[in-house]
């Protein structure tokens, strides 16, 4: 009786081993291939597209090197990771990350941001060039419409469609419009929302003051109400050069000359916007200072001084070129 006692015992010891031993395989299973060092021995970029399942997003990853394997990752990840769906874009796996960690990336939307700065007044023709000259993203696109394009700061993803990129600002150009056209003010001049933007262009290049704008926009107003002509330099320039600088004093010939977008020419707006306005350049246009002032011109400090009539303007401008033969002397 001892004996089969003693029996009993070895058996279920040995049985007790064997199990401690599976449980320990399969803990090394789960470590190796989830919670453990991945095979990545560097950051890994790793582009997931649009509408990828889990399946398709494996086996990206299996070929980036940042999982062992396709089925490893989809049975372990189907077993123990969370149920919340993958999303879309081009992530960083950081070097070692484990499995569990890359699908919990994926499933964060924490996506590399790439950016493209569109400056406030950078024309069209910029614009695009600036958009074709970015190697990550793909496919042609047009030379937007001046004034379609809202000046600021833009994500996109590796491969993205450099149309879709220019969509997304000539959306946020039109939305923003709208949102200001409904703050237009009792003594804005424009009639439309065009005429906002042509306007709003005229005053984005006069003035890098941002402080300024409103009242540049003012005197425009007070010139368009009474019927003389705006005189802005930015419309001669436009239409020898479509936004770039010129570069060189504007030629008398140039002043005179008659087209579509010089004001010294002609009375009212230009047929279309010079430039690409930001929103503070439209707000300006919409709610103009309240001011009787007609003229202004350069300060000599990077601003302006602005004048009722021509007499005080006269004065101004006689200040300004004063101050820039002394500056030239010293």
């Amino acid at each position: 009786m001892a004996r089969r006692r003693k029996a009993s015992f070895r058996g279920l010891g040995c049985l007790g081993l064997i199990l401690l031993i599976v449980a320990g395989l399969i803990w090394l299973q789960v470590y190796r291939n989830w919670t453990g060092p991945g095979p990545a021995n560097h950051p890994t970029p790793v582009v997931v597209p649009q509408g990828s399942s889990l399946a398709a997003a494996a086996r990206t990853l299996e070929k980036a090197g940042v999982v062992r394997s396709t089925t490893g990752f989809l049975r372990f990840a189907r077993r123990f990771g969370s149920s919340e769906p993958i999303r879309a874009g081009e992530y960083e796996v950081p070097a070692g990350a484990s499995a569990r960690a890359v699908l919990e990336l994926l499933q964060s939307g924490r996506t590399i941001q790439r950016l493209v700065t569109i400056p406030e007044g950078m024309p069209a023709i910029e614009v695009f060039e600036r958009i074709a000259r970015e190697p990550l993203l793909s496919g042609k696109l047009p030379i937007p419409p001046e004034g379609s394009v809202l000046p600021g700061t833009y994500s996109f993803q590796r491969g993205e469609a450099r149309r879709a990129v220019l969509k997304r600002m000539q959306d946020a150009m039109r939305q923003t419009l709208d949102r200001l056209w409904m703050t237009r003010k009792a003594n804005s001049v424009v009639a439309s929302k065009q005429e906002a933007l042509i306007l709003a262009a005229i005053v984005e290049k006069e003035t890098g003051v941002p402080a300024e704008r409103p009242m540049v926009a003012g005197v425009y107003s007070n010139r368009l109400r009474s019927g003389m002509r705006l005189q802005a330099d930015p419309t001669i320039i436009y239409p020898i050069t479509r936004g770039r600088p010129l570069g060189r004093r504007i030629k008398l010939s140039e002043v005179r000359a008659v087209n579509d977008y010089n004001t010294y020419a002609m009375a009212g707006l230009p047929r279309g916007p010079i430039t690409n306005p930001g929103r503070d350049a439209i707000a300006a246009v919409l709610a103009p200072a309240d001011t009787h002032a007609l003229y202004f011109v350069a300060d000599g400090k990077g601003g302006h001084v602005f004048a009722d009539d021509l007499k005080d303007h006269n004065a101004n401008v006689q200040r300004y070129y004063n101050l820039r033969k002394a500056q030239r002397t010293r």
